[in-house]
């Protein structure tokens, strides 16, 4: 269920609308569509499971009779097809049991996949908005756009309309209708990695700790209430109420102290991890603000009131379970009284009942409960699953409100456009929305966002990310071509020597100039630059940025269009056009001609 206003942890509002949202039954059927579960694949982990607890129900039984009989001192040989047996079903028991532990997580890991999969999907859909939430300390997050320059604030997404040139903006930078709080277009960063790493986690448990266990349960529950019934009725029947009591009862309760849990708890740990986020990806940005004390206080604080509310919640769960022990007590004690009354040469009927069905009778029950016994952490596994899956929703439905594309021209073959302003502007912003990606990605456009991340693999295969068919020599003369031919001359295996560690292995100007080769070997017709030349040094940026700007100057083919976000264009440049975007929000162009009519 949405909710608009402040963006908060979106564990919270899908946790407060579980009571009024969709019934179990149908949370199940939309854990299954998102899951994709094949129904045979799920049987198949069933039946392996039933025979795992049905060897152990027979075990029990014929072991039972077969201490009693033992007793009686018969002859070896009418023990020893029992004796033969029991081996075969204490060999059984292990060996289905391992079958349906693998068929269980063949089916588990594969919807994870499938369900993982369907949310990068829907997100890579979704629109984005451009927003951060300030972290200074201790203070509440404030929401806006765009942070306060060194705020050190955490940048999450969202949708809006974007001006065309000329237009004034709103001084906090691009803006429209905001989404609501927890669809994936005000997610934080640290909201969004839940939900494609611990939400999908958590529907996936539902196969294995929920689906298969509780249908396991149902099967062997009916056939040790039969089983029993063949000796006595009414020790049958207080077998059954206390299997209710252990699976109906006490997985009701689990899942109470579970959704009290999961409201309690996930709200913090959401805060928690963006907040940890947040230091690990600003840390310097912090130091300088002399902020970092204060965020690293702020994320202990969340993780210990994550701690505490994990603790309070356990105590809830104390209930749910004593049920089954409490409900094993009673079925053994009361099968007991009745074997005796029937037995029992003190007021039973002699000959009624003989000592082997008495031990049966008796020990039957234990092993009954061996199926229900998962069933509290079933429940919580269900409760837990549902509340990720009204999270997930956020992710696979897109805000009901699409905004309008962007009001922005199309960029004319050629071309060499500079996009400057001050930080917090909304320059990258503006890239984004020339690319489409705030509605429908354009054909062709391609941006290169300034942070793109370097993986811990080979500079071939680092390069490779913009287009997978990149020759060695291919890569060797776009890192040429961007200055680092001495720098990959001293490689020992040269395109083909990993990155330890991904950016790590090498410097920020290093970085920098890499990310610059993999988007000229780009396959896009237009490109879109943010801050290529950061962290280099001035003359040697100054050179690289003209080069860019520069039709004729060798580095970008001629017919492929560049755009370029940069605080101050290079003196000499040969840009066509340089884009202004200054404090406020106002955005003009200057042409080194007349006026394209592109752009009018």
């Amino acid at each position: 269920m949405k909710q608009r206003g402040r963006a908060v942890p979106a564990s919270g509002s899908a946790a407060r609308s579980a009571k009024s949202g969709p019934g179990l039954i149908a949370d199940v059927r939309r854990m299954w569509g998102l899951l994709e579960l094949s129904r045979w694949r799920v049987a198949v982990a069933v039946g392996w499971g039933v025979l795992a607890l049905g060897s152990g129900l027979g075990l029990a039984a014929l072991a039972a009779w077969l201490i009693a009989r033992a007793w009686q001192m018969p002859p070896v040989l009418d023990l020893t097809v029992a004796v033969v047996t029991v081996r075969a079903l204490g060999i059984s028991r292990g060996l289905c049991r391992y079958l349906e532990r693998l068929a269980t997580h063949d089916v588990a890991l594969r919807s994870m996949t499938t369900a993982r999969a369907g949310v990068y999907r829907a997100l890579s859909r979704s629109d984005v908005w451009m927003r951060r939430e300030r972290t200074s300390g201790g203070e509440s997050p404030a929401v806006g756009p765009v942070g306060e320059r060194g705020s050190g604030a955490e940048p999450t997404t969202a949708a809006a309309r974007r001006p065309a040139f000329g237009k004034a903006l709103p001084a906090n930078g691009f803006r429209g209708d905001e989404p609501a709080a927890d669809s994936p277009a005000r997610m934080r960063r640290g909201d969004l990695l839940v939900r494609i790493g611990s939400d999908i986690d958590d529907l996936g448990a539902v196969v294995v700790r929920a689906l298969v266990p509780i249908a396991v349960a149902v099967v062997l529950a009916i056939a040790a209430v039969v089983l029993l019934a063949t000796i006595s009725v009414a020790a049958a029947g207080i077998l059954a109420a206390c299997l209710v009591l252990s699976g109906v009862l006490a997985p009701w309760l689990s899942a109470r102290a579970a959704r009290e849990a999961e409201i309690a708890v996930r709200a913090d740990r959401a805060e928690f991890t963006a907040r940890s986020l947040t230091v690990l990806d600003h840390a310097a940005e912090l130091r300088v603000a002399g902020r970092l004390d204060a965020a690293l206080a702020a994320a202990r604080d969340s993780g210990r009131r994550a701690v505490a509310a994990e603790d309070r919640a356990a105590r809830h769960g104390a209930w749910a379970a004593a049920a089954t022990p409490f409900a094993i007590g009673v079925s053994v004690l009361g099968a007991l009284l009745i074997g005796l009354a029937i037995y029992g040469p003190s007021g039973g009927l002699p000959g009624g009942m003989t000592p082997m069905a008495l031990t049966i009778l008796v020990l039957l029950p234990l092993s009954a409960f061996e199926a229900v016994g998962p069933l509290p952490a079933a429940a919580q596994a269900i409760t837990t699953a549902r509340a990720a899956l009204r999270r997930l929703d956020a992710a696979e439905t897109p805000d009901a409100r699409r905004v309008s594309p962007p009001d922005l021209p199309d960029l004319p073959a050629g071309r060499r456009i500079a996009v400057v302003g001050p930080s917090g502007a909304g320059k990258t912003t503006l890239l984004m929305a020339w690319a489409g990606l705030f509605d429908t990605p354009r054909p062709g456009v391609t941006f290169f966002a300034e942070d793109a991340h370097l993986f811990g693999t080979s500079v071939l295969e680092n390069l490779r990310v913009a287009r997978g068919d990149i020759t060695d020599a291919e890569a060797e003369e776009a890192l040429r071509k961007v200055g680092l031919g001495d720098w990959l001359d001293s490689l020992p295996e040269g395109v083909h020597t990993d990155l330890v560690g991904g950016a790590a292995a090498v410097s920020g100007g290093q970085r920098r100039r890499i990310l610059l080769a993999r988007a000229l070997l780009a396959p896009a017709r237009v490109l879109l630059l943010d801050e290529p030349t950061e962290h280099l040094e001035a003359e040697a940026g100054a050179d690289l940025l003209r080069a860019l700007l520069d039709p004729s100057g060798g580095l970008v083919e001629p017919d492929r269009t560049v755009v370029v976000v940069t605080h101050q264009p290079p003196a000499g440049h040969r840009a066509d056009a340089v884009v202004h975007v200054d404090a406020s929000g106002q955005v003009s162009a200057e042409f080194a001609t007349e006026k394209p009519a592109a752009f009018a």
